[in-house]
């Protein structure tokens, strides 16, 4: 028997689980490395993590290359898995064919930079999460707000409390529907594994020297960002754009009215818990629109004006750049 067998094996007896861990930072970021130390206590740990920074690929996936796996050893001992590919790449070729059964719990992290508002839908970190829940595993995406004296290990432990009270919580809801006789009273597999539950984690800065820190269950953020890009030209003449930064005009305020949301809960030190869903369909819209059922939709070819059928295409062409909108930072720039 295979040590990672005999292992998994012993995890079973004991009560434990078998959890994949992944992240969008890389198989060396320190956050993974925080991660995978202090998720032991609740059992045997799979790294399976990209191989290099995946940051802002959302769920974007391989298919027109080959994924390659390289083993990782830490010290001579075997400590991961690295994926030439993307975050949500990691977590299909670990359930799929690394790992020896379906993990009974899929974390990602942690990321170095928080991840709430509608910069979830950018997030390798989350979109990791999300596959681990299409695969009706219990996922959580765990960030922690970037600052140059981050603690990963501080952070990690946060982390894993939290996780580990979600996962009680799971399971007394799931005791809660069943009978005494049989119900486990122990943190097992069967009792997280397929839920599917999905779950946004976001560690403030501020949190890791509080001694108590607090935890706000809250709605994701919808509010826009502004993005600002920085127009340059490059020495052939050609203009390139770097996305500088963000300029939001609603700063998050403290008004008791408003509702607490993770980018507000976090810029009062909160550290925010929000469950997410990946199905995206508005059920209120679609409730209103039942009524289109019944209506004969016209799909007849679009006709011209002189009551010809529109048929060629618009030709298509490339210039060297485009015309941006007046920007004071953009006059006088020099080449760079």
């Amino acid at each position: 028997m295979s040590d990672n067998l005999l292992l998994q094996k012993l995890n079973r007896e004991n009560g434990l689980i078998n959890i994949l861990l992944t992240n969008d930072d890389g198989i060396y970021a320190p956050g993974l490395a925080a991660m995978e130390h202090a998720l032991r206590r609740l059992g045997n740990v799979y790294v399976v993590a990209p191989s290099r920074e995946q940051s802002g690929v959302s769920h974007s996936i391989t298919f027109l290359t080959p994924l390659t796996v390289k083993n990782v050893f830490v010290e001579d001992k075997h400590w991961g898995w690295s994926v030439d590919g993307s975050p949500a790449d990691c977590v299909k070729l670990g359930v799929a064919e690394i790992l020896p059964e379906l993990p009974d719990l899929i974390i990602s992290g942690i990321n170095g930079g928080l991840n709430a508002g509608i910069n979830v839908l950018y997030s390798g970190t989350v979109a990791a999460a999300i596959e681990g829940a299409f695969y009706g595993i219990t996922s959580f995406a765990v960030s922690l707000e970037y600052n140059e004296n981050e603690s990963f290990s501080i952070a990690a432990d946060i982390a894993v409390n939290v996780i580990e009270n979600v996962l009680q919580r799971i399971k007394q809801d799931k005791k809660n529907k069943c009978t005494l006789k049989n119900c486990s009273n122990k943190l097992s597999s069967e009792n997280i594994k397929m839920s599917g539950d999905l779950y946004n984690l976001n560690i403030p800065f501020s949190a890791l020297s509080n001694p108590k820190p607090e935890v706000r269950i809250v709605d994701m953020d919808v509010m826009p960002d502004w993005e600002l890009f920085e127009r340059r030209i490059d020495p052939m003449g050609r203009p390139y754009y770097w996305l500088s930064g963000r300029n939001d005009p609603r700063q998050p305020t403290k008004k008791k009215s408003e509702q607490l949301t993770d980018i507000i809960a976090l810029s009062q030190g909160f550290i925010t818990l929000s469950p997410l869903n990946f199905n995206l369909t508005d059920k209120i819209k679609l409730k209103n629109m039942e009524s289109w059922q019944s209506v004969t939709w016209d799909l007849s070819a679009q006709k011209n004006p002189d009551n010809t059928t529109r048929s060629n295409a618009p030709s298509i062409r490339t210039t060297a750049g485009v015309k941006s909108r007046e920007n004071p930072k953009n006059k006088n720039q020099k080449s760079q």
